[in-house]
């Protein structure tokens, strides 16, 4: 059986330390809430002394928990920060109290203006004093990965022998590199006598952009308790991230010789909750939680997903709760992943048809990053618009502006194949490509009704025009057109309805 590593949730206490990410006692009840859900071990649902708000949502947190997880409130080793913590944790079925002090030659220097000697006395006090309150003290040695080893392991074993439950060692700037901090955790295991009764924590930052890494380090090295937060959130650049640590263990638990009890199913969700609660997005690539975790864009990325799903992921979306893999269709990508998105909409080509539908795909996708359901949808209701047509649209060119004259050029096929190119002007851009369009076709219509709608996402969405117009015998006929272009579209619409009107005609007389 592999180690338990135990999960501490800081994200109420740490993470509420990002910029902008302050939330009150209702919002803190809401994530609380879902930490229950996901079985974390730890919350630490904030630090009482700092204000009555935060006293009163560690002692409203530890009512909701009950039993189901141990609720930790954060002291300075100041024994008046210690009795509201004691005061606020009275309705924790399970409190912790969670005191320490720096012990950095800079935080024991410039911080604290403390001697070693005196900085040991003090954590002696704390934890003491914290024992009288509660049975589960948590000592912690703020920056400890710029401490001198030597006396971290001298505070570390006072604190020990002083009663503490866990010793937190935190790399509170994440300066160390994660085999120089695994080093420290080895050799605190190795000097610290009665350690093996109590529980090693490691508290990580991420101002280097190792976090995680060394938080793993710390527990290949007799680790078993990580503090982290949903989404890395916390001062300056942030926590360990939760959802990586918990599925790097569940990923590599054998090797690390570790498992926790979260519920992975629960990650998506409790990231996207924290993310609207706190203001915060996610950035698109970060790891397990971000939009594009599972999300393939290049071609040679989608054919291989579409075949295993393993060849590019190694985690199953369903794990963490998230909707699935997903085939972002840009200009990268390939025939498969095209034809297996069409597929999923109820479309089917023959292979001698694909061609022709790929390569306006690239049309498209060549104008937009993304090229969304309803782009697909639009483009293939316009080749189905186009077959069997009496005229079509090979190119249109317009130009306009004051003082500029509306002018469009247009080029035609008929259906015999013969091409005409023509130009005219108008009131405007629409007008002035309809008239030309009107040089080449041999029915004409009066315009009834232009109406326009974006049909597809953002500034470059492909817009459909849908026109009316009604014929000599007052019977209206329908057009529409797509294109990223309106003017494009409008000028499709129009040769769409007058194709239409033709078609009709020649039906009735037989033809």
């Amino acid at each position: 059986m592999t180690r338990k590593i135990a999960i501490f949730d800081t994200t109420l206490r740490d993470g509420e330390q990002s910029p902008g990410a302050s939330m009150n006692t209702e919002e803190k009840l809401v994530i609380a809430r879902q930490l229950v859900r996901m079985n974390v071990d730890v919350i630490e649902a904030g630090f009482p002394i700092s204000s009555p708000g935060d006293f009163k949502s560690v002692s409203e947190i530890g009512r909701i928990a009950g039993g189901a997880c141990t609720v930790c409130g954060l002291t300075r080793a100041v024994d008046k920060d210690i009795e509201v913590a004691a005061e606020a944790l009275k309705t924790a079925g399970r409190p912790r109290i969670h005191t320490g002090l720096g012990v950095s030659p800079s935080h024991l220097r410039d911080k604290l203006h403390l001697t070693e000697e005196q900085a040991i006395e003090r954590a002696v006090h704390a934890v003491s004093y914290a024992r009288k309150f509660v049975d589960d003290v948590e000592f912690y040695a703020e920056d400890a990965g710029r401490s001198d080893q030597e006396f971290l392991v001298r505070i570390v074993q006072a604190a020990v022998r002083a009663g503490a439950t866990v010793v937190n060692i935190p790399d509170t700037t994440g300066y160390n590199m994660p085999w120089n901090f695994g080093t420290r955790i080895a050799d605190l295991r190795e000097r610290v006598d009665g350690i093996e009764d109590v529980t090693i924590s490691v508290h990580t930052h991420n101002d280097l952009g190792m976090a995680t890494a060394l938080a793993l380090d710390a527990v290949m090295n007799g680790a078993t308790q990580i503090e982290c937060t949903i989404n890395g959130l916390g001062e300056r650049a942030g926590n360990t991230s939760l959802e990586e640590v918990v599925m790097a263990i569940k990923m590599h638990g054998e090797a690390l010789d570790a498992h926790t009890d979260v519920v992975t199913r629960e990650l998506t969700r409790a990231s996207k909750l924290v993310s609207s609660i706190t203001g915060i997005n996610v950035q698109p690539n970060k790891a397990i939680v971000g939009a594009n975790a599972f999300a393939h864009s290049s071609g040679i990325h989608q054919d291989g997903v579409l075949k295993a799903r393993d060849t590019y992921e190694i985690i199953d979306p369903a794990d963490v709760g998230a909707a699935g893999s997903e085939i972002i269709l840009s200009a990268r990508s390939g025939h498969a992943a095209l034809r297996h998105r069409l597929g999923e909409l109820g479309y089917t080509f023959a292979d001698e048809d694909f061609d022709d539908v790929y390569n306006r795909f690239l049309e498209i996708a060549d104008q937009k990053k993304e090229v969304f359901d309803e782009d697909l949808e639009a483009m293939v209701q316009e080749r189905q618009r186009d077959v069997k047509a009496v005229y079509t649209l090979d190119a249109l060119q317009v130009s306009c502006g004051d003082p500029l004259v509306p002018t469009a050029t247009a080029t035609i096929t008929d259906e015999v194949g013969a091409t005409h190119v023509v130009c005219a002007t108008g009131s405007g851009p629409v007008d002035a490509a309809y008239k030309a369009i009107d040089k080449v076709v041999a029915v004409h219509g009066d315009l009834s009704e232009f109406n326009v709608k974006a049909i597809t996402r953002g500034i470059d969405a492909i817009g459909e025009v849908t026109v009316r117009i009604t014929a000599d015998d007052g019977k209206i006929y329908t057009g529409r057109g797509a294109d990223n272009d309106i003017i494009v579209s409008s000028a499709k619409a129009y040769v769409n309805a007058v194709n239409r009107m033709i078609q009709t005609t020649r039906s009735k007389e037989g033809k």
